[in-house]
């Protein structure tokens, strides 16, 4: 199957998990969840980093000797799978001193709660997203919010500054409000070395325009300016060092694709993909130029 073709077939995952009934004794119910959570051994990305999310729903740990650093929990149900591919991996989830997220939808953010029970970990997050992890549930203004799974409560949750630099031991990341798929949507870099080889990574949010019936990009009083939010979001795809890409749904990056290009030999540096994230934010666009043009708007 092309890399296309998988990319439209994982669009249809995503959107089916997105508008997980909310009915009555029904909060719960996401058809796609079993096969998003699937089990997925982890694996060194380069460097420090590391995946440790579920085959459907990236995460990622980023190492050091003073603690480390998990990017998004992915389900509610995978937080057992993180910490146990994180102990397998030989490190300890009691370790994890910062846990930070894409965007607060129950893939990504359901987790987040008992991750960080386990760890005792802070969380920070964008001042949108902050809120919802506070709060738990769902937010007005989320282009998905009629359709959403909430998510529970998470405490100490704090706030950064975009593109402030967040440190855990030598570990330095950086957030990147890349909203437009959700109002508080992040993409996260750092740079991760082996030897003298540094790579510059980045943690890239969905950008994908999908939303609950009845919103309308092109004219919402909830998230008035979206479409200026999704340009500046494609500006930092466009502009961001990118030697690896991760996102936040692996196969629109064809993480699986390059591990198993690794894996078998047939290319070493499979990982590095110069200009995924430009190839990433056309992708994008070309999206919502179609999603505007079903609202009826040029």
């Amino acid at each position: 199957m092309s890399r296309d073709a998988i990319k439209h077939r994982l669009f249809g995952c995503i959107l089916a998990v997105s508008v997980c009934s909310l009915a009555v004794g029904q909060k719960n119910a996401c058809p796609n969840c079993n096969a998003l959570n699937k089990k997925q051994p982890p694996f060194r990305i380069f460097g420090n980093a590391y995946y440790v999310g579920t085959h459907g729903l990236s995460s990622v740990l980023i190492t050091s000797s003073a603690g480390h650093v998990l990017i998004d929990g992915d389900l509610p149900e995978s937080a057992g799978l993180i910490a146990g591919n994180i102990q397998s991996l030989g490190f300890r989830i009691e370790d994890v001193k910062l846990i930070v997220n894409s965007h607060v939808h129950s893939d990504h953010a359901g987790g987040i709660a008992e991750l960080q029970r386990r760890s005792g970990a802070r969380v920070v997050a964008s001042e949108w997203s902050a809120e919802v992890l506070r709060k738990g549930g769902v937010r007005k203004g989320d282009p998905q919010y009629r359709t959403l799974a909430p998510i529970a409560e998470v405490k100490n949750v704090s706030t950064f500054r975009d593109g402030e630099s967040l440190h855990v031991g030598d570990i330095t990341l950086t957030p990147h409000l890349t909203p437009g798929h959700t109002p508080g949507g992040t993409s996260w870099t750092w740079k991760s070395c082996e030897g003298k080889v540094c790579r510059d990574l980045v943690y890239a949010d969905s950008l994908n325009p999908i939303s609950s019936p009845g919103f309308h990009f092109s004219s919402q009083r909830d998230y008035p300016h979206a479409l200026e939010d999704f340009d500046k979001s494609f500006v930092f795809l466009d502009s961001a060092p990118c030697d690896i890409l991760i996102t936040a749904h692996p196969e629109l990056s064809g993480l699986w694709d390059r591990l198993e290009q690794r894996e078998k030999g047939a290319n070493p540096d499979a990982m590095v993909e110069v200009g995924a994230c430009r190839r990433l934010a056309d992708d994008f666009r070309a999206r919502l130029k179609q999603r505007l043009a079903e609202e009826g708007k040029p």
